[in-house]
Order: structure tokens, then sequence, then C-alpha cells
């Protein structure tokens, strides 16, 4: 026979399980690091770093704690005024338990579950800072990255979890654009400076993993104004061409070069950045600052999970490397008449992308 309690007695222990159903949720809520407190680091006045920590306040949760640091050229901290457009809104409440505070480089290490730095700059001064607090590096690119690797060997230690996020999407992601575009086309062909070899053997590890394989012809030059002849040998054995997040890519000129050459040869060009499809590529797979700083929060919250639950011994503590998502594709339909193409809406190109995640 089961006890039926009277009403009288019911209340306490309703009252119980609501209390604890409330424990739970707060349990729940402070288990997730990237909402509890977060301490980011800003290295530079870019628009897109600027609209990338724009983004991680807006997202932080009621209650938890959002500060930023401010790396003056050279990489020390300082105490500088805070940004309007950052400011939390004039709400006491909220502003005793979240506001946006900047503070010396140590002191604002101490005590947050996660930081995350913005930027090459933000990035170097907050691996070579002591501490344990899990660590997120954000809107870095390859290239950066390789380099802060090479130069840092604090990026190694094994007593603290690191997360990188590359600002551009994954080779993968940029051949699989192509294949949506050039479903037919099998042959893609790109100049290289010497810096850019981490950029080319994931290039060529994605080329070869595809079904089919990619064949990809790669000329390297010394620099980004010596691409003329690299260009004449390898656009005769391309269906496309690709430039690179690099130094041909930064460089204006070396990209217009690359331009024209397809254009010349009636070969369309891809990239990883909208100002590439803006100046005559036919289309780029792209990141936003916004959507990036989603995803910092997401690998943020993998990071202080390992993090907290003691996983990995020193020699298994590489940082996470994660290439950005790609949020959309850039399509020129200029370009794409120019060429005789009929390509699917951005929209669908990107949904596309999007798939096999």
């Amino acid at each position: 026979m089961i006890p039926v309690l009277p009403p009288s007695s019911r209340r306490p222990w309703r009252a119980v399980r609501i209390a604890l159903a409330a424990m739970l949720a707060w349990a729940a809520a402070a288990g997730g690091a990237a909402a509890a407190s977060l301490t980011v680091l800003m290295g530079d006045d870019m628009a897109a770093s600027s609209e990338f920590v724009q983004q991680l306040r807006a997202d932080q949760e009621p209650g938890g704690r959002f500060e930023l640091v401010r790396i003056p050229p050279g990489g020390a901290a300082v105490a500088q005024p805070e940004a309007a457009a950052l400011a939390p809104a004039p709400d006491p409440e909220r502003a005793a338990n979240a506001g946006v505070r900047t503070r010396s480089l140590r002191s604002a290490a101490a005590d947050a579950p996660l930081t995350m730095a913005v930027g090459p700059a933000a990035a170097r001064a907050a691996i070579e800072r002591p501490g344990q607090e899990p660590l997120v590096l954000a809107m870095l690119s390859r290239l950066e990255y390789e380099t802060l690797k090479a130069s840092s060997p604090a990026l190694r230690r094994g007593d603290r979890r690191v997360g990188v996020l590359l600002r551009d999407p994954a080779m993968a992601d940029q051949l699989a654009l192509v294949n949506a575009v050039l479903p037919q086309k099998h042959r893609v062909g790109v100049v290289a400076t010497p810096e850019s070899e981490p950029l080319v053997r994931e290039l060529q590890r994605a080329a070869q993993g595809a079904n089919p394989a990619w064949d990809l012809r790669v000329e390297y030059v010394p620099d980004a104004r010596s691409i003329a002849s690299a260009l004449r040998l390898v656009v005769p054995q391309s269906d496309a061409l690709m430039v690179l997040p690099d130094l041909i890519g930064d460089n204006q000129a070396a990209t217009l070069s690359v331009l024209r050459a397809g254009a010349s040869a009636g070969l369309p060009v891809f990239g990883a950045s909208e100002g590439l499809v803006r100046s005559g590529g036919l289309a780029a797979a792209v990141s936003t600052p916004s959507q990036l700083a989603q995803q910092a929060r997401q690998l943020g919250q993998k990071v202080a999970s390992a993090a907290a639950a003691g996983a990995g011994s020193s020699s298994s503590n590489a940082p996470l490397v994660e290439a950005a998502t790609p949020a959309a594709v850039r399509v020129n339909a200029t370009v794409a008449r120019g060429l005789g193409l009929r390509l699917p809406e951005e929209r669908e190109l990107t949904d596309r992308l999007a798939a096999p995640r």
C-alpha cells in the first residue's frame, strides 16, 4: 500500500522539490564556464575586433562578469577608459554583477574562469603571463598562429588548457565551395610564398582527402611582388585559381595580379574574403566577427570543461585548434555571368557548406 500524504504535508515537499530544482538549474548555469566570468584581452582597435568584442558582450548571460583589458603597443596591460560602445547599460543591479571594467592584466586574470585574447598582440601577451586559467586565442590567421607557436614556448605549457580559433574557414571548406560551384572540375592552381607552407600543407591534405581527389598545382615565389612567372606556369594547368589568406592574399597588388590572370584565361578565382569577391573573384567562403565570437564561446566551454576535468597530461595538452565555421558564401554575379556560369544562390551554397556539420 502506497501512503498518500495529506495536502498539508505535501506543501513542504513541494517547496523542497522546487528549491532543489532551482539549485540544480543554478549549478547547470554555473557549469557553463563561458557565461560565468569572461576576461577579454584586446590588442587593437580594428573594426573586426571591436565587432567581435561587442558580440561577446551582448551574449554575456545575466549575472556573469565581463571584463575588458586593453593591450597597448608593447604588450603591457594598462588601465584605459572603456569605449562607450562596449560599456554596459546603466542598470545598477546588472552593473553590480556584470560591469565592463578595464584592469591590469595580472589582476584581471586572478579571478577569471576563462580568458579570451582577441588578435595576435593580445594572444602574445596572454600566453606569456602567469596563471593556469583556461585561455582562448581568437581572431588569428593560420600564419599568425604558426608564428606564435614557433616563437612562444609558453603556448605549450602543460598546466594550462588553450584553445585557438582561426579567423578563416578551413581549406576543406574552401575546396568544398569550389566543388559546389564547379562540380566537374578538379584542378586548382595556387601561388604561395614560403611563409605560406602551413596553409599549403593543409590545402594538400584537404585535396588528397576529397572524393575524388583534387589535382593541386602549387608554385612558390619569394615574395608577393614576384608572382607573374609563377602564374604563367599555374594558369594553363588549372580549372580555377585560389588566393590563400597569406602574404599574397593580404597584398592588394598581388591579389589583383591573380584576378587579372584568371580573367585573361577565363578561370574563376576563389578566396576567403568578401574583398576578393568585390574585386573580381568568383566566390568566397567567409566568416564574420559576430559568428566568430559565438564560436569562440563554444570553444571556450570545451577548453574550460577540459581544464575543470583535469583532462590530459602535459604531453597531451596541445592547444585545441579550430578553423572558423563559414558564416556565408559570397558570389560575384557579374563575374559568374562573364564566365558563363549559372550558380546556386548564396544561401544555398552556404547551406551546402554547412550540411556536413
